[in-house]
């Protein structure tokens, strides 16, 4: 893989300075741009093309989740702050690391280490990307996988292997076909949706999203996959029928 691009957002210019420096200190990563708000990030967005974002949040005019939020095409982002009251915040925006000021260069090489991980990980996937053929409407290449935040850590999940979803309050668990137990992050049913909608999934209740092709039945709005029995509100359970190309008995 190339070198990653990154550029370095921080209002102090000193801190500025020190994020120049460590990024120069890695061999893999590439500087293409130093900016003092999230103003001229846009800008410097638009100019170059950007992997990865070391990222203040406690800036004028706008703060940096604010700045992230705001992206359609998000960089990789590594929140690097003097407040650590923004960490929730920053692994709900799935930041790579969130680094507290002073950072060490071993600190900082760390979290630069996990940005290429991703990266790589995320164009190998591409180059072995292959169409999905199937039977309810036409799905084109996708990813096949995300990271979620748990516990302090970024965990791969693999779509494919994901037999249903159920929504507790601020957090969600992630079923997975041969896994004891689901993976428990911290996160929204919506988020969720976004993320394996393309893939046959479908939101069957306002706390649950099932894998079409795990289905094993369907009876008396409820659906069972595996040993569960997911339950469908009325007011999905119209589309879900048609989604299956189903008749309602009689």
């Amino acid at each position: 893989m190339e070198k990653i691009n990154c550029l370095v957002v921080d209002d102090e210019s000193m801190g500025r300075k020190l994020l120049e420096e460590n990024v120069r200190q890695i061999p893999f990563l590439n500087l293409v741009g130093s900016c003092k708000n999230a103003f001229d990030a846009m800008e410097k967005l638009q100019e170059n093309s950007v992997d990865l974002i070391f990222l203040d949040i406690q800036m004028p005019g706008m703060l940096g989740t604010q700045f992230l939020q705001t992206l359609k095409k998000r960089p990789l982002v590594i929140f690097v702050t003097a407040y650590d009251h923004y960490a929730v915040e920053s692994y709900e925006l799935s930041a790579v690391d969130y680094l507290m000021k002073p950072v060490s260069l071993e600190r900082f090489t760390l979290a630069a280490h996990k940005a290429f991980d991703l990266l790589k990980s995320s164009h190998s996937s591409e180059r072995n990307a292959e169409v999905i053929n199937t039977p309810i409407g036409p799905i084109g290449p996708l990813e096949d996988f995300f990271f979620v935040n748990v516990e302090y850590a970024l965990v791969r999940i693999s779509i494919p292997q994901i037999t249903h979803i159920e929504g507790l309050k601020d957090y969600v668990k992630i079923y997975l076909e041969g896994e004891k137990r689901p993976v428990l992050t911290k996160t929204t049913m919506k988020s969720m949706e976004s993320k394996v909608s393309p893939h046959l999934f479908m939101r069957v209740h306002k706390s649950h999203i099932v894998n079409i092709r795990k289905i094993e039945s369907v009876k008396q709005q409820r659906v069972k996959i595996g040993l569960f029995d997911i339950p469908v509100s009325d007011s999905h359970a119209a589309d879900l029928i048609e989604k299956l190309n189903l008749t309602r008995p009689s």
